[in-house]
């Protein structure tokens, strides 16, 4: 049996225009892909590439979440890990 190369669904998508969870998708398909197959090393590479615009484009949509949930507040919000201690 020939073996299928299951390569996650990127979208053409410019990685700008993707919505928080559309990007979180992919990014969770290329890390997939990345951990459980041999892809070729160009096809890793370009994987790879996609996935740091992915993390940098979902950084920077929560970072303006939190900003405005800030603003909305009017004061700081105390980090999950530090309510625990």
């Amino acid at each position: 049996m020939a073996k299928t190369s299951k390569t996650p669904k990127t979208s053409e998508t410019s990685v700008e225009n993707l919505s928080y969870e559309e990007a979180l998708t992919e990014l969770e398909g290329i890390v997939e892909t990345l951990e459980g197959e041999q892809n070729p090393l160009e096809d890793s590479m370009k994987l790879f590439e996609r996935g740091q615009a992915l993390v940098t484009h979902c950084g920077a949509l929560l970072e303006s979440a939190q900003l405005k949930v800030q603003k909305l507040a009017g004061e700081i919000i105390i980090p999950f890990e530090d309510e625990s201690e």
